[in-house]
């Protein structure tokens, strides 16, 4: 398994690309569809002497731009199998329109965020400027569901289905003995990594209720799939941004905990301001925000209240929300795991 780290100056930056060329040569994601982008992956490739023509198979993560995008490049090139799970397979093969590029979308989901003309105007002028060619051209895909096996260079994947940040996001499970010229952090007895795509990052928490609006109960999701990284125990994970992560469990529980903590203070901006919006909830936690997170914070900050109006801990009150228990039992709202005595995620995860 080789590594090869991609430019991106749009979003999280650092884009992981995992090349597995056993048998078989095969990528996990691709990254974004732009000039330099491709050119810096086709350099990658060249350095283990492939070329896109050569690539068997794409086994993507989710359908972000910035992992999925020369996905149908790569298809091009050769006739690879694109593989993606189904929930996100629509936004791929190109048959759904992201948020992005759907005006109407856009201006609905904004107006319930209680986002201002202003910075709906600003976000608009962001897409407009971003989009152009990031998505590139769209693949055939092969849909997977949780549980399935994919064989891919020469590696058996087990499809983890892990979502919250997208709909369809999955990681990976495999063997890392079966991958060549590979190092595992626990020397030969390590029998079980995984590429986790954005479910799991080493630095920064990816982010829940913006990046992709069609997941309902988004953080609610996105604890499950936590919980259940840390249930694996896996030796290693790969993430899509950055580096290897050597102690994934924790890295997981630290998320988790780190939402614990997001959603006390969600609940402390209610009771000191009274009802407010998601736009109102995000600036008092995040301040002013420019580029992609003025999609990010109130998306966030929406998730939160999304999930404590599940709960009952809050109401709504036109768009904004009431908060009508002000002292609930929030580790309660979330699922528990044996590290949780041990992690702290009180500080930006």
């Amino acid at each position: 398994m080789k590594r090869i780290q991609l430019g991106n100056t749009v979003f999280e930056g650092e884009n992981d690309v995992y090349l597995l060329d056993g048998e078989t040569t095969a990528l996990v994601d691709t990254g974004v569809a732009l000039p330099e982008v491709r050119e810096e992956l086709a350099d990658g490739l060249a350095e283990y002497g492939h070329a896109f023509g050569d690539v068997d198979a794409v086994v993507l993560t989710h359908w972000h731009p910035d992992h999925a995008g020369l996905a149908g490049e790569v298809q091009a090139e050769g006739g690879a199998d694109v593989y993606v799970h189904e929930a996100d397979a629509g936004l791929v093969d190109g048959t759904e329109t992201p948020l992005f590029a759907d005006r109407d979308l856009q201006r609905e989901t904004f107006e319930r965020w209680g986002m201002p003309a202003a910075d709906q105007e600003r976000l608009t002028e962001f897409f407009d400027a971003v989009s152009v060619d990031l998505s590139g051209r769209p693949a055939d895909v092969t849909t997977f569901a949780d549980g399935d096996a994919i064989e891919a260079g020469g590696v058996e994947l087990e499809a983890l289905h892990l979502p919250g940040h997208t709909a369809g996001l999955s990681g990976f499970a495999f063997d890392p003995r079966a991958v060549s010229d590979h190092d595992p952090i626990a020397g030969e007895d390590a029998t079980e990594e995984a590429f986790t795509g954005d479910a799991l990052l080493p630095k920064y928490t990816p982010n829940v209720g913006g990046a992709d609006i069609r997941v309902e109960g988004a953080l609610a999701a996105y604890a499950e799939s936590l919980a259940r990284i840390v249930d694996r125990d896996f030796d290693a994970a790969h993430p899509g941004h950055r580096q290897r992560i050597d102690e994934p469990s924790r890295r997981a529980a630290t998320i988790l905990d780190h939402h614990r903590h997001r959603t006390r203070r969600v609940i402390g901006v209610l009771d000191n301001s009274g009802p407010a919006t998601a736009w109102e909830v995000s600036a008092a936690l995040f301040g002013s925000l420019e580029d992609i997170h003025v999609l990010h914070g109130p998306g966030a900050a929406f998730s939160h209240l999304d999930h404590l109006a599940d709960a009952g801990v809050v109401e709504p009150d036109g768009i904004a929300y009431r908060l009508v228990d002000p002292d609930p039992d929030v580790d309660a709202l979330f699922p528990t795991t044996p590290l949780d005595d041990v992690v702290d995620g009180s500080d930006d995860a």
